[in-house]
């Protein structure tokens, strides 16, 4: 086992250390990272002993990509279009405006052909990866001033990231991307005007409801936001293959688990945030989200118009969600609608 980073091992134990991008202590996001861990642990008798490290423990925030493949830790959970600039077509395991809602993911990854494409992109990096988190679908974003048009954007100093902020750039937005710590900091001091997290139950968990005074949805960049495991591909292959299988498994049920997490904590938080009145929570102008959709196309098709593998994901990415979509306009669009003609 010499000659790669074989996770420590002691009396049969196999001890790794997860490095995240997330915020100590932040409800939805570190703490899925560490459920998961439990979860392995607990499942494999406590044969793999995780250790969890929030951003800036043992590696900056937006590093995890880079310290896990060269070693420096064996597991990493994050967002994959923090490393676009590795290759744009991470973006398509996280997030696309107006892409995938958390479910319609899931079924392209794991019966859609994407796992098979996500292998082969981040084995080029030494890393094997797995959908493990989903916020579901995100929040537009938290506003110190009204957007009423497109022009709105002009100019705006706007937090957030992915192909989301290719978008905002092309509105003339000026698009930063700072840890998630430092967002409502940012905004108070004037350095942002406008910044996007998650949703109410993580936003509000920050203090973005006491930043700024405008709350807009949906979250058009977002529609289910897919976080990801990865680990360091030689580590990966020195696991037996039930151990591999009880990892793949247990990424699984995590990304089931933290989406419901998601959905019944952002239900409350809402109705916390319409109680407590300070805030104005806002639909964008549907002359906005016309300008988001066409600008959103142009973006999404560079992304996957680089190399041979980009274009061969996001020739899947599209092909699967143009099936996708004609089944959900059936399913669950069209019995929402029908359920509020209560």
């Amino acid at each position: 086992m010499s000659g790669f980073p074989a996770p420590a091992l002691a009396q049969g134990i196999r001890q790794l250390k997860l490095v995240t991008d997330w915020p100590e202590g932040s409800p939805g996001l570190q703490s899925s990272a560490m459920r998961l861990a439990k979860t392995i642990s607990e499942v494999s008798n406590g044969r793999i002993a995780i250790e969890v490290f929030p951003a800036g423990a043992l590696v900056r925030p937006f590093e995890t990509f880079d310290a896990v493949a060269a070693g420096v830790a064996e597991m990493f959970h994050s967002a994959d279009y923090y490393f676009e600039a590795k290759s744009p077509a991470f973006n398509f395991f996280t997030a696309v405006p107006f892409g995938y809602t958390a479910d319609e993911l899931f079924a392209w990854v794991h019966y859609g052909g994407g796992q098979e494409l996500w292998d082969e992109l981040s084995g080029q990096f030494g890393l094997k990866q797995f959908l493990c988190c989903n916020t579901g679908t995100q929040s537009g974003g938290w506003f110190v001033d009204e957007i009423t048009s497109p022009d709105g954007f002009r100019g705006l100093r706007y937090r957030i990231p992915g192909l989301g902020a290719a978008v905002l750039r092309r509105m003339d937005a000026i698009v930063v991307n700072v840890p998630g710590g430092e967002i409502a900091r940012s905004i108070r001091s004037g350095a942002l005007d406008a910044a996007e997290w998650v949703g109410p139950w993580l936003d509000m968990a920050l203090g973005l409801h006491k930043a700024a005074r405008y709350f807009y949805y949906p979250g058009f960049h977002e529609p289910g936001t897919g976080l990801t495991l990865g680990i360091n591909r030689r580590v990966w292959e020195s696991f037996s293959p039930s151990d591999q299988r009880l990892i793949e498994a247990c990424a699984a049920g995590e990304y089931s688990r933290s989406l419901a997490e998601f959905n019944a904590n952002n239900a409350l938080w809402l109705r916390k945030l319409r109680e407590e009145g300070t805030v104005t929570i806002q639909k964008f102008d549907d002359s906005l989200l016309r300008a988001f959709i066409k600008t959103s196309q142009e973006v999404v098709a560079e992304a996957g118009s680089g190399d041979e593998l980009s274009r061969k994901v996001y020739a899947s990415y599209q092909q699967f969600r143009a099936s996708i979509m004609e089944w959900s306009d059936i399913a669950e669009r069209a019995f929402l609608n029908s359920r509020r003609l209560v």
